[in-house]
């Protein structure tokens, strides 16, 4: 029998705020194809799993109940929520460097609705971020990001005030490792849109009678499209590779 109900109730649910915080925000169960109803409850299942690993950290500080308590789930919540970020902004990281590849292609079609979102994006970049994600989960990053959270209670125990200033820095430190990655997986193609659009250039300074722009387009297009296929796997294999580094890295 349970000594105190209300207790382990109360410890079960601020073990979800930090858990289901980071859920709130995590990539692939974040999305807008996932049902609410599923995340709730897969948010509710690892709580109830990770809450007897915690027990001895997270008992103490809700047996008693209180006024304190709002305190401890605003500050929960909160840790949970930069966890989460720090994985969803490496994951958007995918679409920032999908939108140079396409413009640097001249791939700039008809936006179609995401696979992820509800909103509009390119075809091209729709591809390239979900082949990123797929490639994080086979590599179950969702496992390495439940570890950091089981982790994190030994470094921001409950009840002491977290440190905003370095949890900005850390979002900062992520935001930028991840900018950097993405220019350079698209370098190649930042170079190849350079090059050939200033050879086209030139050409048209040698023949400005002739519509250059209309009849190169098919053949930047066509090369940007060749080139995708001979990177797109190291591309997503680098993509994914890297992912531990920064995520654990800050």
């Amino acid at each position: 029998m349970i000594s105190d109900p209300q207790g382990s109730v109360l410890a079960v649910f601020l073990v979800f705020c930090r858990i289901g915080a980071c859920f709130m925000v995590l990539p692939g169960f974040s999305t807008a194809r996932v049902p609410m109803q599923v995340r709730l409850f897969v948010a509710i299942g690892i709580s109830m799993a990770a809450t007897p690993i915690l027990w001895d950290t997270v008992y103490p500080k809700v047996s008693g109940g209180g006024a304190s308590f709002i305190l401890l789930i605003f500050t929960e919540s909160l840790i949970g929520t930069v966890f989460g970020l720090m994985a969803r902004i490496f994951v958007l990281g995918l679409q920032f460097a999908g939108a140079i590849l396409t413009m640097m292609i001249g791939f700039n079609a008809m936006t179609a609705p995401d696979v992820l979102e509800d909103t509009a994006e390119n075809q091209m970049t729709n591809m390239l971020s979900f082949c990123g994600l797929l490639m994080l989960f086979m590599m179950d990053f969702h496992h390495v990001v439940l570890h950091a959270m089981i982790d994190s209670y030994s470094i921001i125990p409950i009840g002491h005030s977290p440190n905003t200033q370095q949890m900005l820095i850390t979002l900062t430190d992520t935001a930028a490792k991840t900018y950097y990655l993405m220019l350079r997986l698209s370098s190649p193609f930042i170079i190849y849109g350079l090059m050939f659009n200033f050879g086209i250039g030139l050409i048209n300074k040698l023949a400005p009678q002739i519509p250059v722009y209309y009849i190169s387009t098919p053949y930047l297009i066509t090369g940007g499209l060749l080139l995708v296929y001979w990177s797109i796997g190291a591309m997503v294999r680098q993509f994914a590779d890297s992912f531990l580094p920064i995520f654990l890295g800050n």
